[in-house]
């Protein structure tokens, strides 16, 4: 029997990098931000992710076809990118797959960047970025960064999972998660976490374009975005505003 998912190297991925996931989901905060990151680091596709979980569909640019869900790289940074949605069923082996990669790569830390749905995203003005993570030591870190933690609450969809798996295998990992809108494409939201992300790191991302640009971005992910929340609904990601129950 074939593999359900499988990761199509076109480049040797560099060992002991850091790896970061832009996935759609909550208001695309992840996928606009890593496709930023991509771009001013000038980062290359290294790899695809192949698997008939995933919709036939291809992502034409300049006339050429590509994976919907690529993995970009340079000798310090892996980026997982998603151009499209990804459908409920398949998130669970997608993600598991890429924690398998990544392990394999010896990643020394998993970032993901997405976004925390609130209910009064319109009246915020300065987005405010919370961090969750898989082990103590990371959460100090965040922590010492001036980065509010996530103490209590629910994570759905492939962030999730990201975190779940890596705590597992004693991956080092860590989630930025910025207010966003739940279906709304939400650039500044990116911009906020992105900021977030370079203090944990070090790397200096200019983010004024993506700023600047977050209306023409608000156009090009609309379509993106409705199908994402199909797929998100589906998730019960509205599960998110929910409180826990501890016994």
């Amino acid at each position: 029997m074939s593999e359900p998912v499988k990761v199509v190297e076109k480049k040797a991925a560099p060992s002991n990098a850091l790896m970061l996931h832009g996935l759609p989901d909550v208001g695309l905060v992840g996928l606009i931000a890593t496709s930023h990151v991509i771009s001013q680091l000038k980062m290359n596709e290294i790899a695809y992710v192949d698997s008939e979980l995933l919709p036939p569909v291809v992502v034409l640019h300049e006339g050429l076809p590509h994976a919907p869900l690529r993995i970009f790289g340079n000798t310090d940074v892996i980026a997982t990118f998603g151009e499209a949605a990804i459908p409920a069923k398949a998130v669970q082996p997608i993600v598991r797959k890429l924690v398998e990669w990544s392990q394999a790569k010896k990643v020394k830390l998993m970032v993901s960047m997405g976004g925390m749905p609130v209910q009064d995203r319109q009246d915020i003005e300065a987005v405010k970025v919370y961090g969750a993570a898989s082990n103590p030591s990371l959460l100090k870190l965040l922590s010492d960064k001036g980065i509010e933690i996530l103490h209590g609450g629910f994570m759905v969809g492939p962030y999730a999972l990201i975190m779940r798996y890596c705590a597992e295998r004693n991956i080092p990992a860590i989630a930025l998660l910025a207010q966003s809108f739940y279906n709304y494409p939400d650039p500044e939201a990116a911009a906020a976490t992105i900021k977030e992300f370079s203090k944990i790191t070090g790397l200096q991302i200019d983010v004024s374009k993506l700023v600047e640009g977050g209306e023409e971005i608000r156009l090009k992910a609309r379509d993106v975005m409705k199908r994402t929340t199909q797929e998100l609904n589906r998730m019960k990601k509205t599960q998110e505003y929910d409180l826990p129950l501890y016994v």
